[in-house]
């Protein structure tokens, strides 16, 4: 059972933008979702677990290893998927895979095509592994990032925004890879996309603002809020009303151009709300909710 560490880490940016706030993490094997917005610091945590860019302090700990202190250490176990994955030379994904695994310093040509052949076949590639990488589709591109990650046999997997701009039907390839994988390895999964943790995570946590709102597994988190969630349709010219009298956490349209909105609340917020069930996405924003009043209190 492998175990990432993080104690107090944190970084600003130079032009003052504080994205890592004192964060303490312990992230155990199994598939680990980071939820936040666009901006809330995930990326800068995984390129700091990463070792591609140093904290202003705290420490980091896979197991044994000093990730701060012993980077090539850690590397030798990482697989890092960033958000945007290089260009490819014309090369099949078979020779490009055994061209990486030597890199890796996989120097036995037996040793390499097990290794080479396990990956394709874990992510789905086998029957096009003789096709140009440059010539993939965006999925298969990402499948194919998830291969040469595997070559290692590595501890830590982190993979940042891995869905984004994927169709259905390639998402759901992808995350049935994730799936797979996720098993045998501490597997962080960075995304905006709440239904990805919710399909996959036995463990997340909420980050905005460089600041760690929540870390409990999905199924807690989500029972926490059963009978505080509460939903009402209303008429769209009502909105402002209900959003200045109630903690209101989310607004989906219904065909006919009503609203139906999601509120939270200890006790029933008024005689025609019905309690709802609460799901993930309820989670997500109540916490996003907190944090902005929070801000805002501060501000005032």
């Amino acid at each position: 059972m492998n175990r990432l560490q993080l104690i107090n880490v944190s970084k600003t940016y130079k032009n003052g933008v504080k994205a890592l706030d004192n964060i303490s993490i312990e992230i155990n094997s199994g598939m680990f979702g980071l939820l936040g917005p666009n901006g809330a610091g995930k990326s800068t945590l995984m390129r700091t677990i990463a070792t591609l860019q140093q904290p202003d302090s705290g420490e980091i700990h896979l197991d044994e290893i000093d990730i701060l202190n012993q980077k090539m250490e850690l590397r030798k176990v990482l697989g890092y998927l960033p958000q945007s994955f290089g260009v490819y030379p014309k090369l099949s994904a078979e020779k490009l895979l055994h061209y990486f695994a030597e890199l890796k310093g996989i120097s036995s040509k037996k040793e390499r095509n097990k290794i080479v052949d396990y990956a394709l076949e874990v992510t789905n590639l086998s029957s096009v592994k003789n096709k140009h990488v440059a010539g993939y589709s965006g999925g298969m591109k990402q499948r194919f990032g998830i291969a040469q990650l595997l070559l290692n046999n590595p501890k830590l997997i982190i993979v940042d925004e891995p869905t984004a701009g994927l169709d259905p039907a390639e998402r759901h390839r992808f995350l049935n890879v994730l799936r797979e994988i996720g098993t045998n390895h501490i597997v962080i999964l960075s995304t905006h996309i709440v239904d990805d943790v919710k399909e996959l995570c036995t463990d997340m946590a909420i980050l905005n603002g460089g600041k760690l709102l929540s870390h409990k597994k999905p199924i807690d988190a989500v029972s926490e809020l059963k009978d505080k969630t509460w939903g009402l349709s209303i008429d769209r010219e009502n909105l402002e009303t209900y959003e200045s009298q109630f903690n209101l956490i989310s607004t989906n349209y219904n065909q006919d151009n009503s609203l139906n909105i999601r509120v939270y609340g200890d006790t029933q917020p008024g005689e025609k709300f019905q309690k709802v069930e609460p799901d993930l996405s309820d989670v997500y924003f109540v916490h996003l909710k907190a944090d902005e009043t929070e801000a805002t209190n501060q501000h005032s």
